[in-house]
């Protein structure tokens, strides 16, 4: 089983670990990209103007201009802790067990601007890139769309994706993977995709997913496995699944 993430805007400081090494960061085919968008994000922040504006920051922000600059040497850390906002503070990383941090290691992948497909063990150090970032270089779309999607292909067994709709275009996830959708039912029954409470429901149900430590080989064990949770989740249009929350 693999559960895809979006990334967080939003990022943790510091870390305890050396400074970044690219080749021991899993999915060691996008290497070759990983190289090119970093290099180009760290000389586009060697003019923090420029980069300002190609990240959309605002002057309150020229912190991660900083960040950008110093990538090769600031600490790592792994980057199921360095993400932060709604859907990480709900998967509460720094209250997994160890068993947990284990599976979570190897079931959970993090879709990055800068990085690609990360590990949720992988040490990255603090940065600011997004989908949407225009990098001295072709577009990120047409960076990464090809590799990823390459990667992604090979995996075996259930592929859920979480990700954003933006994030989906920088490479797609196999057609046989499943798309989740968190709705809320309406006063007349009727279930309807949420914007508020979407990241929060998506981080609660991968932390469910953790906490069970089950490698779900197919659909149909993820949804006997919810059903015996109490995890609302059921199938939604095909290849989409509706997790069911709370408005």
């Amino acid at each position: 089983m693999l559960v895809l993430l979006p990334p967080s805007e939003t990022k943790r400081d510091g870390g305890a670990g050396s400074s970044l090494d690219l080749s021991a960061l899993s999915f060691p085919e996008l290497l070759h990209a990983r190289r090119e968008v970093l290099a180009a994000t760290r000389m586009l922040a060697d003019d923090a103007a420029t980069m300002a504006e190609a990240l959309k920051l605002g002057p309150s922000q020229h912190g991660e201009v900083l960040r950008n600059r110093t990538l090769a040497q600031s600490p790592t850390m792994p980057a199921l802790e360095r993400y932060t906002g709604v859907l990480y503070d709900a998967l509460g990383a720094s209250s997994m067990s160890e068993a947990e941090r284990a599976f979570a290691a190897e079931h959970v992948v993090i879709h990055s601007a800068l990085f690609g497909l990360i590990g949720a063990g992988d040490h990255i150090p603090a940065y600011r890139l997004s989908h949407n970032s225009r990098l001295p270089l072709a577009p990120l779309k047409a960076t990464w769309r090809e590799p990823l999607s390459e990667v992604l292909s090979a995996s075996r067994g259930l592929v859920l994706d979480l990700r954003s709709e933006a994030y989906v275009a920088l490479g797609a996830a196999p057609e046989d993977a499943y798309y989740l959708r968190v709705v809320a039912e309406d006063d007349s029954g009727r279930r309807r995709a949420l914007n508020h409470f979407n990241k929060k429901g998506k981080g609660e149900f991968v932390r469910e997913l953790i906490h069970a430590r089950i490698d779900h080989a197919d659909v149909r064990s993820l949804l006997v496995w919810s059903d015996a949770a109490g995890v609302p989740l059921r199938l939604g249009k095909p290849g989409e699944l509706e997790l069911l929350v709370e408005r």
